[in-house]
């Protein structure tokens, strides 16, 4: 294969994996990144002694991991030290008459991995769930399997590709779970609140509602019940770092403060990017240009208009994923009420997600927040004696919601959404004292997410994974009108994920390569 010029603007996980995997196969690969460090969303924060991961923070899907590292002969094992978690997470419900308080006996339940020790948790929550959850799972791992062997990995280049024979013997396993809801696939199977929500949850890290998520996705429950949870050591930084060695090792050019304003194309083809760097305009010309930044922003920004794969309306029906305000919390003191991993559950989802993806939209009362301690795991995180905590609060996708600050810093909704979730977990958890022992604090809001990476409206995660925006329905990975433009990372296809951005740089290899086979690559 011939080598090309390859251009791939976004320095994310996304920008950086498809850099590797292009530049492995032979190409000359030059990234550019607007900001001035590399990983995008999995960013991180240092303050007195603390480090923030200011994104990802679940380890899921290994098998995706591994299959990428080999794919550039090394392995996870050579770049990663992961630990797993054992409970996965913890979980605190909304305090009610009828559910104890904080600090009672049974407030909290610690959700498990492996089968054995989740049926347990569903017997002891309701009588005959433990075998029900036993089925359930069953269908999560056969369904999870179909989804990786013929769907995820599939470039769907022409219509002979929903033909082949591995996606048409996957079909009766996906094809039925697209009718009915998530929240109503797990609602059939079991009454408590706790269980459903448990089996509901899994939709937000997908940008949607459980009520509105295809029961398709209850295939995510494999991940975290089946498979199980894993913390790589150092943070996701340490993932972000093996990219970037990685790139470079391969020969990647990596440009940091380079602001694209501009992809040029010739003739029907792409012939250069335009950008500015350090006050200087420059252009690059390219063979093959990839787009590892939010879609929307290359189609209506960096494209003219008859070079665009979309019509204007795409972007007026488009359903955002969730917005966020994030928190970052140093605290000192031990916080042995929080895992690693914490799940706050309101009582009323209806009314949570009817407010952030109604129309029209508004801040939930009582958010169902999650919270990261990484600290519980990683000595390194924080100063001895104290905890780190990474908050995160769904919203609307609004940046009108504002931006965030260091100490009290920020739009006052953005400090006003802080300092509720702070009292919330303070409540829930029974923490009384934890105001009063916030040494470093920091937060962001949807107006930061715009700004420093271009998001549409703000959006923390992406577009929803509503029906008509999973899979092949969600967009493309190769331009409809442009030859040699590509798209990748959580705005394109498969989605929204660190294992999803890993795959969607495949795609792009594969296009590349002119590969239309629906499962993973061969590894070498």
């Amino acid at each position: 294969m011939t080598a090309r010029r390859v251009i791939v603007i976004g320095g994310g996980v996304s920008g950086l994996a498809t850099a590797c995997l292009l530049a492995r196969d032979g190409h000359e690969v030059t990234l550019l990144e607007k900001n001035s460090e590399f990983g995008g969303r999995a960013g991180v924060w240092e303050r007195d002694g603390f480090t923030f991961d200011t994104g990802p923070s679940w380890y899921l899907m290994p098998e995706v991991f591994e299959h990428f590292y080999r794919m550039l002969g090394t392995t996870t094992a050579e770049q990663l030290d992961l630990v797993p978690l054992q409970p996965g997470y913890r979980i605190y419900g909304e305090p009610t008459a009828d559910e104890p308080a904080a600090g009672e006996p049974n407030a909290a339940i610690d959700v498990p991995s492996g089968e054995d020790a989740v049926a347990a948790l569903f017997e002891s929550r309701e009588q005959g769930a433990g075998g029900r959850i036993r089925t359930y799972l069953a269908s999560a791992t056969k369904t999870y399997h179909a989804a990786v062997r013929s769907f995820l990995y599939n470039p769907f280049s022409s219509w002979r590709d929903f033909a082949s024979t591995d996606v048409l013997t996957s079909a009766p396993a996906v094809i039925p779970l697209l009718t009915r809801s998530l929240w109503s696939f797990a609602a059939r199977r079991f009454r408590d609140l706790r269980l459903r929500q448990i089996l509901g949850y899994p939709a937000v890290f997908l940008g949607t509602s459980p009520f509105v998520a295809p029961a398709l996705y209850h295939l995510m429950s494999h991940m975290d019940l089946v498979d199980g949870v894993k913390y790589p050591v150092g943070g996701f930084r340490s993932f972000v770092a093996s990219l970037i060695s990685i790139s470079r090792e391969s020969g990647v050019e990596l440009l940091a403060d380079c602001d694209v304003h501009a992809i040029s194309t010739a003739s029907g083809a792409v012939r250069s990017v335009e950008f500015t760097r350090n006050g200087e305009a420059q252009r690059l010309y390219a063979d093959i240009v990839v787009s590892a930044i939010d879609e929307h922003h290359t189609e209506t920004v960096l494209l003219e208009p008859a070079d665009r794969s979309y019509a204007d309306k795409r972007w007026d029906a488009q359903i955002s994923g969730p917005g966020a305000v994030l928190v970052m919390l140093g605290v000192r003191g031990t916080l042995p009420q929080l895992r690693h991993h914490t799940l706050f559950f309101s009582n009323d989802w209806h009314d949570n997600f009817d407010a952030i993806f109604a129309s029209p939209s508004r801040i939930p009362e009582a958010p169902s927040l999650y919270v990261c301690k990484p600290s519980a795991t990683d000595d390194d995180v924080a100063p001895a004696g104290c905890e780190n905590l990474f908050v995160l609060v769904p919203l609307p996708a609004d940046t009108k919601i504002g931006r965030g600050g260091i100490d009290e810093a920020g739009d006052e909704l953005v400090s006003l959404v802080a300092d509720r979730a702070i009292a919330q977990i303070s409540s829930w958890a029974g923490i009384p004292d934890l105001n009063s022992r916030i040494i470093v604090r920091r937060t962001y809001g949807p107006a930061d997410f715009a700004e420093q990476f271009n998001t549409f409206r703000g959006s923390a995660l992406g577009p929803a994974h509503t029906l008509a925006q999973s899979a092949f329905f969600r967009g493309v990975t190769r331009s409809r009108r442009v030859d040699g433009l590509y798209y990748t990372g959580a705005t394109s296809v498969p989605g929204v994920g660190l294992p999803m951005c890993l795959i969607s740089a495949e795609l792009v290899l594969k296009h590349v390569r002119g590969d239309h086979s629906p499962g993973p690559l061969e590894e070498p």
